[in-house]
Formats: structure tokens, C-alpha cells, sequence
């Protein structure tokens, strides 16, 4: 996906957008959207295909997450944003 109208985002559903040759992977919580790269540091998985839970979304690989709201790596295995 290349474009992204915010209406079609679901509650708590990351999706993957692709811009200027980077992915992106873009979270709606509530009235809020967050943006963060959408590859693991430890693994690099697409985190558009984890699970968002407390403004985290999980790697589907091996558990690692980040904060939505920094970017940052908040749990093992991955250590950086």
C-alpha cells in the first residue's frame, strides 16, 4: 500500500505502507496514529504483521516489541529502535 486514507484503519490493526522506498508500518489507537519503521531490529520482520496491545506492537517472530508512541525497542530480543 502506497497511499493510506485513515478511515480505513482499524482499532489496534498495524498495516504496512510503502513511501519513498521505506516501510512503514502505521497503528490507529482510538483517535490516535502512529507511525514507526516496520522492521524488527532483531530479526527484521515486518511489524505490521504483529499484534498491538498497550501501545506496543509485538514482532510475530520472536515476542520483541516497540513502543508505538517512541519507536523504541522495549523487550528482548530486539534492543534498538
Amino acid at each position: 500500500m502506497t497511499d493510506l486514507n485513515l478511515s480505513q484503519l482499524i482499532d489496534n490493526k498495524p498495516v504496512k505502507l510503502e513511501k519513498n522506498g521505506k516501510s512503514i508500518c502505521v497503528t490507529r489507537i482510538g483517535d490516535q496514529v502512529f507511525a514507526v519503521a516496520d522492521t524488527c531490529t532483531h530479526s527484521e520482520a515486518s511489524l505490521s504483521e504483529g499484534d498491538v496491545l498497550d501501545y506496543k506492537v509485538e514482532c510475530w517472530l520472536h515476542g520483541a516489541e516497540f513502543d508505538l508512541r517512541t519507536g523504541q525497542a522495549v523487550t528482548p530480543p530486539a534492543t534498538q529502535a
